[in-house]
């Protein structure tokens, strides 16, 4: 039997293909990055032809790195960047214009107007989530009203929308599926999370004709086979997630109150909350975890836009470093009597604040303020932005008062020994990172193996996830809260509406 899995992992700047043996244990991996295109302010997009391309690129080298041919690979799951929203003609599969990433801002306005309307409470009552850009349905809406003839196809049944993995799921099938899964279909405004399903009334008051929506599944189980001259021969797509509720089950928070958060190229907690949904007071998210055999598992989640981002900032529009692994030395180096604040509200502030309109601003710059102390403000915005995070989910859940804090970690920044330290310090709490980093593909990939069934129960994947270093608090609480002081400061003259 084939006893092998691919993950592909569709990011926001990469494409990611790796290979789990029967021990989900990764043997290959595969990279290319994505292009990013902004074509004004605030506007992110992406070529859909560059996400295709790339994940059919990757998947093919990573096979070839493995040795394995069709025959050999159990499954493909797939997670993806969430609520970046693409729209394509049905009969021939060609996108109408470029992917509007979950980043893009151009839509604040309609969302400032329905606000104005009183429909948040509406929206949010359904979806668990709040009107903001960051989500799908306005980005199809101006889609729709922006591409000349978009409306009148899409009302005549000839256009289908996607989020990235419903997109790979019509190119991989040949177009024989339309499908996605709940917590992609979670992230759109128009799914009631309640039901798990499609809510007409959302997709009125958003503009958004039904029959563009693809269907709605499971994470685990039958998303079709992929077309046989793409990779030797059908391989079966078993597993769909989107990628912060895939590092969710890679990082085995399957009880209520383990908690997990990602750091990319923006930061996701996620805070398991178990068969309830909880409506937030503190402008978090209400989402769905996953969904299995029918039943959803539910999560508060907060969303931070810049944390990886800030870095690349850095590098690629200061030119103040050449490499990422370079902020951590200087960090370190940083004068202590130097009190630099950095809001990396590049593309606005997500949660707790949501204010779409915010940009980023730097506090505290005297004459001493070099390179190190950027660099510090920097990687300390992210500690800061987790705390306003899990204060908020302490807040708006007390029941995970009662459960002592152990955050999860994972990304690319958890690489950094001084970031995941000061993270543990402003948390006062500990951070564990494990020992496979790669928990967004991994849980991609353990949704397919389990659907393929070569991969054990949640149990027996909770045991099999592995400590590499626990990072425990240093800083005095002094210390600690003065810093914190700060940074509230600092967001409180950052924010349009104070």
């Amino acid at each position: 039997m084939p006893d092998h899995v691919i993950a592909l992992d569709q990011g926001t700047t990469s494409t990611r293909a790796i290979v789990f043996d029967a021990r989900l244990t990764p043997v290959a991996m595969a990279q290319q990055e994505i292009r990013q295109i902004f074509p004004a302010p605030g506007w992110v997009e992406h070529d859909p032809e560059d996400i295709w391309n790339t994940s059919v690129a990757t998947v093919r080298e990573v096979m070839a790195k493995a040795g394995l041919a069709a025959k050999d690979v159990a499954g493909i799951g797939i997670t993806n960047q969430r609520e970046t929203a693409l729209i394509w003609e049905r009969d021939t599969g060609k996108p109408i214009h470029n992917a509007i990433v979950w980043q893009d801002r151009r839509t604040a306005d309609r969302c400032a107007q329905l606000r104005q309307d009183r429909q948040e409470a509406f929206v949010t009552g359904k979806t668990g989530l709040l009107l903001d850009p960051y989500f799908s349905a306005t980005k199809i809406s101006w889609l729709l009203e922006n591409v000349t003839g978009a409306r009148t196809a899409a009302e005549a049944g000839r256009l289908a929308f996607g989020t990235v993995d419903s997109f790979l799921l019509w190119r991989l099938t040949g177009g024989r599926l339309h499908a996605t899964d709940a917590t992609n279909a979670a992230r759109t405004l128009l799914l009631d999370i309640h039901s798990g399903e499609w809510d007409e009334a959302l997709a009125a008051l958003f503009g958004v004709p039904s029959a563009m929506l693809p269907r709605v599944r499971d994470c685990a189980g039958d998303f079709g086979t992929t077309q046989p001259d793409l990779f030797g021969g059908p391989i079966r797509i078993l597993g769909v997630a989107g990628d912060q509720q895939a590092a969710t089950i890679g990082q085995g928070c399957f009880r209520p109150g383990m908690i997990k958060s990602t750091y990319g190229t923006g930061c996701f907690a996620l805070l398991n909350t178990g068969d309830q949904p909880v409506r937030s007071n503190n402008r978090l998210l209400s989402t769905i975890a996953y969904q299995l055999d029918g039943k959803r598992t539910y999560a508060l989640e907060g969303a931070i836009f810049v944390a990886g981002a800030a870095v690349q900032w850095l590098r690629d529009g200061l030119k103040m470093i050449a490499a990422a692994p370079e902020t951590a030395a200087l960090a370190a180096a940083a004068d202590p009597a130097e009190q630099v604040y950095l809001v990396p509200a590049f593309v606005g502030l997500g949660a707790p604040y949501w204010d779409a309109d915010a940009r980023g601003a730097l506090y505290g710059l005297t004459r001493n303020t070099g390179r190190a102390e950027l660099a510090r403000a920097a990687l300390e915005a992210v500690g800061y932005q987790t705390r306003d995070l899990i204060e908020a989910m302490r807040a708006d859940w007390p029941a995970a008062g009662a459960v002592k804090t152990v955050l999860r970690v994972d990304g690319g920044m958890t690489t950094s020994e001084w970031v995941m330290q000061f993270l543990a310090d402003i948390l006062a709490a500990p951070v564990d990172r494990p020992v496979v980093m790669e928990t967004t593909a991994l849980g991609a990939a353990y949704l397919a193996g389990r659907a393929g069934g070569i991969y054990p129960d949640f149990d027996g994947f909770a045991d099999m996830w592995a400590l590499d270093r626990r990072f425990m608090p240093r800083m005095d609480a002094r210390t600690r809260e003065r810093k914190f002081a700060g940074w509230r400061e600092a967001v409180r003259r950052t924010l349009t509406e104070r």
